[in-house]
């Protein structure tokens, strides 16, 4: 069972899978619900902190030696008070829509480049990251439920 969970907090903090994979990993693995759901939501709402500040720290260490990366960044957060306002709400519907490229590590890929605040960051990304749980839950468990129906 360790090795099962183990391999679902992995996919579950890939960029691409994220949630939308780790939950219907361990649903097919026999694992309870009740213990992969809140353990993929946990994963990849914990993945904020180090995108965030990770990006925060490669970006002074190394991107912003040149100018055509500055000059990016700079736009980018020049355009952030038109976001500030309401981004958070766009923020977290992005991350709660259940398709490639629209989780958390983008989400919070698109508020470090913004310049949103973190922790308004995060909760945006963490309520994106419930709404994905919650739809992905019920569509991994009614699909296995129907399967497992199907194969008596």
């Amino acid at each position: 069972m360790f090795y099962e969970m183990l391999l679902v907090v992995i996919v579950t903090m890939s960029p691409i899978a994220e949630l939308r994979g780790g939950i219907p990993l361990g649903i097919m693995l026999g694992l309870p619900a009740t213990v992969v759901i809140p353990m993929a939501f946990a994963v990849n709402c914990l993945i904020f902190f180090p995108i965030y500040f990770g990006m925060g720290l490669f970006y002074d260490r190394f991107f912003a030696r040149f100018g055509w990366a500055s000059r990016l960044v700079g736009r980018l957060h020049k355009k952030a008070p038109f976001v500030k306002q309401y981004g958070w709400v766009a923020l977290a519907v992005f991350v709660g829509v259940p398709l490639p490229f629209t989780g958390a590590w983008t989400g919070t890929g698109i508020a470090w480049l913004l310049g949103l605040d973190w922790k308004k960051s995060f909760l945006a990304v963490s309520l994106g990251v419930l709404m994905a749980t919650i739809i992905v839950s019920i569509f991994a468990l009614g699909m296995f439920g129907l399967l497992a129906q199907i194969s008596l």
